[in-house]
């Protein structure tokens, strides 16, 4: 079977609404349609990449590219987890979370987007502790990055309120303009030290190897 060779496919994080985990063919069709019916309104531009400006049918086709491509590049080195995030079943976003050198580094760093008619009630803040406690309980990291336009308030608020703490900032060129990042970080110490949402971990034992980990005791 293919979770033989790629055990990915069945991890699973588990809160009390939402389910993170590799999506399949047709849930990753799913969450293209998602992605071309708006992550976020037409005013704004809160990504680095501006994906979201292009035509429907190439930003699908990105999606699809993107999960592929992750996979398909994954080393214990260098790896980019992308879990499709369910609720009530259906997929709503994605949380990614990546690594370089991590058995070395332990840091992650995490980046998402959340279909635009799912904004505003609670996920992309339940998704984010989702990751915290893979990348800290599961696999034993040290630090949690992130980084957010200056202008762009609500993943900067996700953050503050799971803990983070300024980490300087970024300047980048976005359509030939300046656009200034706020980089934030959050430890191992202060995210033991939060109050923090259950969340289950299912099938990280055989995965410990593609993260670059030693097996678990």
């Amino acid at each position: 079977m293919l979770i033989d060779h790629w055990p990915l496919l069945g991890l699973r994080l588990r809160t009390d609404r939402l389910e993170l985990r590799l999506p399949t063919d047709d849930e990753l069709a799913d969450l293209a349609d998602l992605a071309v019916h708006g992550v976020h309104r037409p005013d704004e531009r809160p990504f680095l990449t501006p994906w979201t400006d292009l035509p429907p049918r190439e930003l699908a086709r990105r999606v699809v590219q993107w999960q592929w491509q992750t996979r398909g590049e994954w080393t214990p080195q260098r790896w980019t987890l992308q879990l499709a995030v369910f609720a009530h079943g259906r997929p709503v976003g994605v949380q990614q979370v990546s690594g370089r050198d991590f058995a070395v580094l332990r840091e992650v760093k995490s980046a998402s987007w959340l279909g635009l008619e799912h904004h505003g009630q609670g996920i992309g803040r339940e998704m984010r502790a989702a990751m915290l406690h893979l990348a800290f309980a599961g696999l034993d990291a040290e630090y949690a990055v992130t980084e957010s336009f200056a202008d762009n308030p609500a993943p900067l608020a996700v953050s503050k309120r799971l803990g983070y703490q300024p980490d300087g900032i970024s300047r980048d060129v976005l359509h030939g303009e300046v656009r200034v990042s706020e980089r934030l970080r959050l430890s191992r110490r202060d995210w033991a030290a939060s109050d923090r949402a259950a969340v289950t971990v299912d099938g990280l034992d055989a995965c410990r190897e593609l993260f670059g980990l030693p097996p678990a005791d």
